[in-house]
């Protein structure tokens, strides 16, 4: 997915961009980069690889080259950034946290009106880039984000560094997060609340849907306002977002605990303890084992020391590995046990069928798995919300095209709660990971843990609800 950290301060603002960007490490584990300007010394940028290596340890020892009172921070799960570009808008560095899934056919078009732009390797187009390119067609900068709403099909979350201040606009049906902090002397804007406290910013607000703010040391300018619909990525409550972390208002680890107390109610299985699945299973366990009156302990631990988050390696057999070797199972706890272990969400299995293995070879007696979002039927098209590149990859559609013939079919009755579909659906889940039981939270329970309207919440993957974004744009502006 991606988060970024932008600062702007009557003081030197690297210590606040540095951490500030580091506090957003959990999104991302690609690239990342910082740029900051200073109106004698211009734009300052470094990015570095993360496949192998953490945020902090990359920059640190860059961090006396920064020179400003502005800058920006990204990790990114795309592409190399920030860009740094001189236009007739003036001189700017932007970061994204995107994904535009009609990349190639915006290029054409650009290529076509005789622009140009570099290109990754195997062909791979650098978005951000893309995104700038698009901006400069712009005759101001509200003129230009405007244009990136129009074109994408996807999302497209920015922050501008300009000589003038920071801009930030966030994606048109708002399904990722800006959020600006102030203190004294200095604002910021960020991906994750949980990156303010400490460094003493209090939360001021969001960003809206579409919204274009400017910031500076001593202000907020609004450039445009919020568009009247909004898409928020539900995953940000279920798995994304960081406990901590606070969206549209809505703290992520109440929300996490408030929906596994709904199921913890409704559940009659007997077992003898809950346990989360770390990190973003445990805020689920804890409301499901005060719904349920099933004492909570951990079974299962994450080894912090060396596997505090998972790198991504290429191979899928060393990916199911690192998933395997961050969790260490206590058999002290779970032998003879009736567990109920819970998760965020069920993506293609492996990772969840290796574990019920292990808890069994562990002594359990029973494995009942309780996940804190519906299941998986759609992939997402609007954010990078996993690698998966085909439907197939989720174990939903597998299960669906071995039933059906299809992995399309009757796709609308496999996503409702409760249809014999569903109930079919799961209980083959459960037979391929070996499971004693297997239960789903109700798309109903997720949208009132998140206290949101429906209507403001995508719930695309679970349902096929949501619409594009420049669809969206076209109506508004019909």
């Amino acid at each position: 997915m991606g988060g970024f950290f932008g600062a702007i301060s009557t003081k030197p603002c690297i210590n606040d961009l540095f951490y500030g960007t580091d506090y957003n490490s959990h999104l991302g584990t690609k690239r990342a980069g910082m740029v900051t300007f200073d109106p004698e010394a211009g734009f300052n940028r470094s990015i570095h690889a993360l496949e192998r290596d953490y945020f902090r340890t990359k920059f640190e020892d860059e961090l006396d080259s920064f020179v400003g009172n502005q800058g920006l921070g990204v990790i990114s799960d795309t592409d190399p950034q920030p860009i740094i570009v001189n236009s007739h808008l003036g001189r700017y560095a932007v970061v994204t946290v995107a994904k535009i899934n009609n990349i190639r056919d915006i290029a054409d078009e650009l290529l076509a009106e005789r622009m140009h732009f570099s290109e990754l390797s195997a062909n791979k187009i650098n978005q951000t880039e893309l995104v700038a390119l698009l901006i400069n067609m712009g005759q101001t900068f509200v003129d230009g984000i405007n244009l990136v709403y129009r074109k994408i099909k996807g999302s497209c979350s920015m922050l501008i560094l300009t000589e003038d201040g920071i801009i930030a606009a966030r994606d048109y049906l708002g399904r990722t997060p800006i959020v600006i902090g102030h203190k004294d002397g200095a604002y910021a804007a960020t991906s994750e609340t949980s990156a303010f406290p400490n460094l003493d910013y209090k939360t001021v607000r969001d960003v809206g849907p579409g919204e274009i703010v400017r910031l500076k040391a001593n202000g907020i300018e609004v450039l445009q306002a919020p568009a009247q619909r909004q898409q928020i990525c539900s995953f940000l409550w279920t798995y994304y977002g960081f406990p901590s972390s606070d969206y549209e208002g809505v703290n992520v680890e109440y929300a996490r605990e408030d929906c596994g107390r709904s199921m913890g109610k409704e559940d009659p299985t007997e077992a003898d303890c809950v346990c989360g699945i770390p990190d973003s299973g445990v805020g689920f366990a804890l409301g499901y084992a005060e719904g349920s009156g099933i004492p909570y302990q951990r079974a299962v631990l994450k080894y912090t020391p060396t596997w505090p988050r998972s790198f991504t390696p290429s191979n899928q057999s060393r990916r199911d590995l690192v998933a395997k070797m961050k969790l260490i199972p206590n058999q002290a706890i779970l032998n003879g046990k009736r567990v109920v272990f819970c998760d965020d969400s069920i993506v293609r299995g492996t990772q969840l069928r290796d574990n019920v293995r292990t808890f069994f070879e562990y002594g359990a007696k029973e494995v009942h798995a309780r996940i804190s979002c519906p299941p998986l039927v759609f992939g997402c098209p609007f954010i990078g919300f996993t690698s998966s590149k085909s439907d197939l990859e989720l174990i939903t559609r597998r299960i669906i095209r071995d039933f059906e013939g299809n992995e399309n079919a009757k796709l609308e009755e496999y996503a409702t709660t409760g249809s014999p579909e569903y109930e079919r659906m799961v209980k083959e889940i459960a037979r391929q990971l070996g499971l004693t039981t297997l239960k789903f939270s109700k798309i109903e329970d997720l949208v009132k843990s998140i206290g949101l309207p429906k209507c403001k919440i995508c719930t695309h993957c679970f349902d096929g609800s949501g619409c594009q974004p420049d669809e969206a744009y076209r109506k508004d502006h019909e």
